[in-house]
């Protein structure tokens, strides 16, 4: 179906009016410069806004005000914050069919995947997180020792502070709800920088808050780039950072926030692993591979791009996994029959491509895919890569595209190894009959996540996030109250 883009184009401004100020202290303000950066729709290349190119003194604004609103917001009665919460649950379910249209042409994904995946993720975050804030309880704490008297103890959980949340441009509203909710609920204020790709919803949730009632300064956003993130993460008045992306400028926040002693919670990127056994569902396993591999492009750092296939069943897996991707239509996200979408931008996709040409040059397979569709778009088709080693670059460093590598294996104690011989330990998957076969994998998996005879689950209650180099710290569940919350002592004598 031809998706007429200027038209929706233009439906943007009538959405969010102006896009040329930032969010600080419960209003829209001019920032200090006039400098600027543009969003375009992936798929068509078109012109979508200009937002502002935020600068240090606009972040210290904007960590000032969240300062001052962190004063009342932690003594906040609990219930009081579970309220603001869910009514931002009930405003964005509200304006649910908008928002999805924002993140769709702002990202590229398919408005299906934007709807049922991303605004459902981001108003459970608040249901969920509105129902811990008045669970964030400390513990009475009886003294292993009487040291001379007798002793009344316990232990309390309180906020840390002002909270500054750097947010990717694959999911921006899911992954600014899975930060500023857990971080509301347990009585922080946030302040919050986009990905310069993908400002569009955050903008938008911003007045959503507003006109739910949410006090002001208890959320700030100030849109940028690079530039505007160290700001932030340089900023004194920041007591922690949480970030996601890329495990190369995670390493850098780690280091720069050392500086000020600044906590953070880094959720970075993946390789993971999805094994099929002979003895799976074979056909269910090759759907749940095809989703894992190349759901939203597969610009997803969860996504299951080393795929470990029993060698008996080889053959029948890469047949049926290359009819059910070239069944997947390649699109705009607007078309209602896309599966598949555009890559973030041109940049990115030549980086993918760069990856496929090396892997060509180095006497690698391609068995389906490993090119660019013609025209307006960054799209490139999904493909499959056969005959990587275990230090081939596709099979070792994140592409975060549409490109999977399918290794054979034979037996548990293989496959394991190959599983953990990676950098990264975010999530994994394994299909098999077996429940013998899945627990013992489950446990020796160095993951944080494990998919057993399905792939992309997330719930708010699970925890999120990875070992080794995918990251620092969880969101979501009673986990993420730790990584907001700073534990006390507190002893009496009587």
């Amino acid at each position: 179906m031809a998706v007429d883009v200027a038209q929706h184009a233009a439906r943007i401004e009538t959405i969010l009016g102006s896009t040329s100020k930032i969010f600080i202290g419960g209003e829209w303000v001019t920032p200090a410069s006039n400098e600027t950066i543009e969003s375009h729709d992936p798929g068509s290349g078109t012109f979508l806004a200009s937002v502002p190119l935020g600068g240090a003194e606009d972040i210290d604004a904007a960590v000032n005000e969240a300062r001052r609103a962190f004063q009342s917001w932690k003594v906040t009665a609990p219930l009081e914050r579970a309220q603001h919460l869910w009514r931002i649950a009930d405003i964005l379910e509200a304006h649910a069919e908008e928002l999805a249209f924002l993140e769709t042409m702002d990202t590229g994904k398919p408005l299906d995947h934007a709807k049922n995946y991303d605004l459902k993720s981001a108003i459970n975050e608040f249901r969920f997180m509105s129902g811990l804030a008045a669970r964030i309880n400390g513990q009475a704490a009886p003294m292993a020792t009487m040291p001379g008297g007798t002793f009344h103890s316990f232990t309390r959980l309180q906020p840390l502070g002002v909270i500054g949340a750097i947010t990717p441009w694959n999911f921006p509203l899911a992954n600014t709800a899975w930060k500023i909710a857990p971080a509301l609920a347990c009585g922080n204020t946030v302040v919050v920088k986009p990905s310069e790709e993908t400002p569009l919803t955050t903008l938008r949730l911003a007045q959503l808050m507003v006109d739910a009632g949410l006090p002001r300064g208890v959320v700030n956003i100030v849109t940028g780039d690079g530039s505007t993130g160290r700001a932030l993460v340089n900023h004194p008045g920041v007591d922690k950072i949480t970030f996601t992306g890329s495990t190369a400028t995670g390493q850098h926040i780690a280091k720069v926030a050392s500086d000020n002693m600044t906590r953070v919670a880094l959720e970075l990127g993946g390789k993971s692993p999805n094994v099929v056994f002979a003895d799976a569902d074979v056909d269910a396993a090759i759907a749940g591979a095809s989703a894992a591999s190349f759901w939203d492009s597969g610009e997803v750092c969860s996504a299951g791009t080393r795929m470990y296939v029993e060698r008996s069943i080889m053959e029948r897996v890469v047949d049926g996994f290359r009819s059910t991707v070239e069944a997947m239509p390649i699109g705009h996200g607007l078309d209602p029959e896309t599966l598949i979408g555009p890559l973030i931008s041109g940049k990115h996709r030549n980086k993918v491509a760069g990856y496929v040409d090396g892997a060509r040059e180095e006497g690698l397979e391609i068995a389906f895919g490993g090119e660019s569709l013609e025209g307006d778009g960054n799209f490139y088709r999904p493909t499959a890569i056969l005959g990587a080693k275990s230090d081939s670059r596709v099979l070792r460093e994140e592409i975060f595209g549409p490109v999977v590598t399918i290794v054979p294996f034979d037996e548990m104690n293989e496959v394991l190894t190959a599983a953990n011989d990676s950098d990264y330990g975010l999530a994994a998957g394994v299909w098999t009959s077996d429940m013998t076969k899945a627990h013992h994998f489950a446990e020796n998996v160095e993951a944080g996540m494990v998919w057993v005879n399905c792939y992309g689950v997330v719930d708010p209650t699970l925890p999120w996030g990875g070992f080794k180099k995918s990251g620092w710290g969880r969101e979501n569940g009673e986990y993420a109250l730790q990584e907001f919350t700073e534990p006390k002592g507190v002893c009496m004598k009587l």
